[in-house]
């Protein structure tokens, strides 16, 4: 494989793994379109809809875990959260990502631009001021939780994503979740869901063993790297960061996939 494509592989990973840490939105909504758009764009070879996502979900399980493990000194894990929604998305996972080879490319790209358009939404949803917005006070429907997490789950495993990006709006506008708690588990459950969507991903050939490991260089050196940066940033700062980046990926997405029905 060209060491240009691998060098650009790494830096794609690096920018979507910082994002992770810094977000808890595991990397996957940005490293996608990176993937699947820029190296054919800068000349250095090209990845089909499947290794994207057989490399976004390796990306996934390493940027979640290492960044989950920064924020974990912080206190702003919440066990019973990840339990509950862990278990739920890693059930999911699993099966969308063993049914995820009997879809074709333009499909996966279109559940993932439904994802990332629904994750906007939400994220776009009008806030009342909460108080307890940066606070460790934890309480949710666990049902609503659970469900939730395999819906997401299912649909993050077909496109070799942890679901976090999702996963973040709905705990925050849907189960009220203070916004640090809900990046710092959220990265947690998605460190549980890219298991089982690596292992799906694995098992049905669809990942990519040199890209592989410079996206699991490049989420272990960046996830800590974000993660540090924060814990540092304003809140009210990282909704409107995380806001941005998923309707930029949602249009993107979409724009493409609209370019390609016209052609």
């Amino acid at each position: 494989m060209d060491v240009q494509l691998l060098i650009t592989v790494f830096a794609l990973g690096f920018f979507g793994s910082f994002l992770a840490g810094m977000l808890g939105i595991g990397g996957s909504v940005v490293l996608y379109p990176l993937l699947l758009f820029v190296p054919p764009l800068v000349g250095v070879g090209m990845f089909s809809a499947h290794e994207v996502a057989g490399i976004g979900a390796i990306q996934s399980l390493f940027a979640s875990v290492s960044g989950a493990l920064a924020y974990k000194k912080g206190g702003y894990l919440n066990k019973p959260l990840i339990l509950y929604m862990g278990i739920s998305v890693l059930v999911g996972s699993l099966i969308g990502s063993t049914l995820s080879n009997s879809f074709s490319e333009g499909m996966i790209n279109f559940i993932y631009g439904v994802m990332a358009t629904i994750a906007a939404g939400l994220m776009f949803m009008p806030k009342k001021n909460n108080p307890a917005a940066d606070s460790f006070e934890v309480t949710f429907s666990k049902p609503l939780a659970a469900a939730l997490a395999f819906l997401v789950g299912i649909c993050g495993g077909i496109v070799g994503a942890g679901g976090a990006f999702l996963l973040v709006p709905i705990m925050i506008t849907v189960l009220k979740i203070p916004v640090r708690v809900t990046i710092a588990s959220s990265l947690a459950v998605t460190f549980i869901s890219s298991m089982g969507t690596t292992f799906g991903k694995v098992m049905t050939h669809q990942v990519l063993l040199l890209p592989a490991l410079m996206i699991i260089g490049a989420s272990l050196l960046a996830a800590p790297i974000g993660a540090f940066v924060g814990q540092k940033t304003k809140v009210a700062s990282l909704q409107v960061i995380l806001a941005i980046v998923i309707t930029a990926t949602s249009l993107k997405i979409w724009f493409d996939l609209l370019m390609k029905s016209i052609h």
